[in-house]
């Protein structure tokens, strides 16, 4: 079977695998004090460019509920898109482990967020009966697919620094959009001045895991007694760190995630060819939004699983992955003009 439904249906790449299998020889320090760990923190350390704090973790939830607990008390509020993951799809989790109110702001007709929408709600500094609003937390590729620019991430970290908060990216997909800009890790963290990063993998190709990078000194402070306290410190760190050393090697993450990329453009130059699909958003990652007929939604989710985003409209989000290929591509718009024909 192949879907469209989230690249997390997808297998593992084939170089993770031999990682994994790599890892898997002998014995090894634990908790993160082995050798693949030290040398992974020391390869992204160089990459971007900086003397950042690396904590490999489970999955991408407990990466962004230790990045918001690094930067919060329970007093506090974490601004985020209305669209994001960690206020619509992480249950209540990131409100649970932090304690803090989450304000969810208005994104634009891209799914962003923009500058004066959250300069306005940073307001009531020092009031006691209000909470304290100490983050802001963006996706990156947006919730949409959309990537934000560098400049549009630095206008975004200049407000935050204005109004002293901490600047959080969850990056789930990080990598499609670093390769969708064609630019460096460094350029779209470092030198944007994000404090703390939640870097995915998963969706990538790898089978488990993903890594907070901590690129301000003061949440590194006691982020590792955090990552104790929020279950994210695995025993065998080893085996997630060298699948992001299989990652990072000859930057098959580039290679990875432009095929995952252009497969998106293909099935949105293709759907555009189809008089009853509209297409919702800009292409800019691994995903296409399209409105199709709701009378295609069984018939085609039977051969081909994908998700209905907005149910009003009939809005499905068509996700590629890293083996998605073009016959799957072709077979699929081909379902859909069979299903235009028929309805």
């Amino acid at each position: 079977m192949k879907s469209f439904a989230s690249d997390n249906y997808a297998g593992v790449l084939p170089e993770v695998m031999q990682a994994l299998q790599t890892a898997n020889n002998g014995h090894a320090r634990s908790y993160g004090a082995d050798e693949i760990t030290e040398r992974v923190t020391a390869q992204l350390r160089e990459l971007l460019g900086t003397d950042v704090e690396v904590l490999f973790v489970f999955n991408g939830t407990g990466a962004n509920v230790l990045s918001l607990s690094a930067a919060t008390q329970s007093f506090n509020a974490v601004l985020c898109g209305d669209i994001s993951h960690i206020y619509n799809d992480e249950s209540s989790a990131p409100e649970t482990f932090t304690g803090c109110r989450f304000f969810a702001l208005p994104t634009n007709k891209e799914g962003k967020l923009e500058p004066q929408t959250v300069a306005n709600k940073v307001q009531r500094k020092g009031d006691v009966h209000y909470a304290q609003i100490k983050m802001l937390s963006v996706t990156q590729s947006t919730e949409y697919g959309t990537v934000y620019s560098i400049d549009e991430l630095k206008a975004l970290s200049a407000v935050c620094k204005e109004k002293d908060l901490y600047f959080h990216i969850d990056g789930s997909r990080f990598f499609n959009a670093a390769a969708s800009l064609n630019c460096s890790l460094k350029e779209l963290t470092t030198d944007v001045g994000v404090d703390i990063l939640s870097l995915g993998g998963t969706k990538l190709g790898m089978m488990f895991g993903e890594a907070v990078i901590v690129f301000n000194k003061k949440l590194a402070e006691n982020i590792r007694f955090q990552q104790k306290q929020v279950m994210q410190l695995a025993s065998k760190t080893r085996f997630i760190a060298a699948q992001f050393e299989a990652l990072l090697h000859n930057e098959l993450w580039r290679k990875t995630a432009t095929h995952a990329n252009e497969m998106a453009q293909l099935l949105y130059r293709s759907l555009q060819e189809i008089p009853d699909v509209k297409v919702t958003m800009p292409v800019h990652a691994n995903v296409v939004f399209a409105e199709l007929p709701i009378s295609w939604n069984e018939p085609l989710q039977e051969r081909f699983p994908f998700y209905i985003w907005l149910e009003a409209t009939n809005e499905a989000r068509l996700m590629c992955a890293w083996d998605t290929t073009k016959e799957d591509i072709e077979e699929f718009v081909e379902a859909m003009q069979e299903m235009g024909r028929e309805f």
